[in-house]
């Protein structure tokens, strides 16, 4: 008997999913207790996946790190989908 072991997701494959949660372009967010306008896609930034935001607070543009909780969920969706 062989055991089947999954592949890790790729890191494109979970950028994919954090963006069809809506953390997209143009879209806004709640993240760190601070409301944000999403202006890039999720994209890898070190061990995590970040978006460029603005905030209301003022007129820069800056990378924003994705809380592990949204990573992890979007890892078990695609676990739970293989």
């Amino acid at each position: 008997m062989t055991s089947h072991l999954h592949e890790p997701p790729s890191i494109d494959e979970i950028c994919a999913n954090v963006k069809r949660l809506g953390y997209a372009a143009r879209q806004r967010v709640r993240l760190y207790g601070e409301e944000f306008e999403l202006v890039s896609d999720p994209f890898p930034e070190a061990d995590g996946i970040a978006v460029n935001v603005k905030s209301k607070k003022g007129p820069n543009v800056r990378v924003v790190r994705l809380p592990a909780t949204v990573l992890q969920s979007v890892k078990g969706r695609i676990a739970k989908a293989g």
